[in-house]
């Protein structure tokens, strides 16, 4: 479904920093009900995709059905990037909840690259930056152990949260959860159930609160 009218269009680019606006102005708007798969790993990619509303997950899965998140896209970010070497998409991307995106195609990124090309320097920058995050996801799954991941996984939103200062997780549950780590929903729910005992976290609908600094052994 396309958003058309000029001031659909508007509320949904306030949320974007001014110099992904313009980006954004650029491509074409598209609605997703939740649950819908907008790219599929391994297809060829011509496309850039802002997100104006809504949360999407990048994701890969194997011929068992098994599945990695990878990352957790926000409203306001942008997403599909990896296209610009040539080679085809490193991972399938479905909509967490009813999403906005402007579909950027290739003539139309060039342009503004060519018009902003302090962009391309934020562009190369959000490269490294999931380059980076996907070798710390290979190292924590290759290194640690389950527990040791579910930690890592926790702590990585905002840091270790203290009895002074606790951190609320929102927008996660088990199966998300058990998702970016490559564990069983019912592994990671027994691991949370333990720590909620041992009065570390709070457990709640969509919710974690961490309450003090996670052990680091269990």
């Amino acid at each position: 479904m396309n958003v058309s009218s000029h001031p659909a269009r508007e509320k949904l680019f306030t949320a974007l920093r001014p110099n992904l606006r313009g980006l954004a102005s650029r491509g074409t708007i598209r609605s997703y009900p939740k649950n819908s798969v907008i790219i599929n790993e391994g297809e060829a990619g011509d496309a850039l995709f802002v997100l104006l509303q809504g949360r999407v997950k990048v994701y890969s899965t194997d011929a068992d059905g098994r599945e990695i998140t990878y990352n957790i896209v926000e409203q306001g970010d942008y997403f599909a990037e990896m296209w610009l070497d040539g080679g085809p998409r490193s991972a399938s991307v479905m909509t967490l909840e009813p999403s906005v995106c402007s579909v950027v195609g290739r003539s139309a990124l060039r342009d503004h690259l060519a018009e902003e090309p302090e962009f391309a320097l934020e562009l190369v920058a959000q490269v490294i930056r999931r380059a980076r995050a996907a070798t710390e996801t290979a190292r924590n799954m290759a290194l640690l152990d389950v527990y040791g991941r579910v930690i890592a996984t926790l702590e990585s939103h905002k840091g270790a949260a203290s009895a002074e200062n606790p951190i609320t997780l929102t927008q996660i549950t088990h199966q998300q959860l058990a998702s970016r780590v490559g564990a069983s929903r019912e592994m990671v729910s027994r691991l949370l159930k333990d720590l909620e005992k041992g009065g570390y976290i709070e457990l709640g609908v969509k919710r974690i609160t961490l309450k003090k600094k996670l052990p680091a052994r269990w």
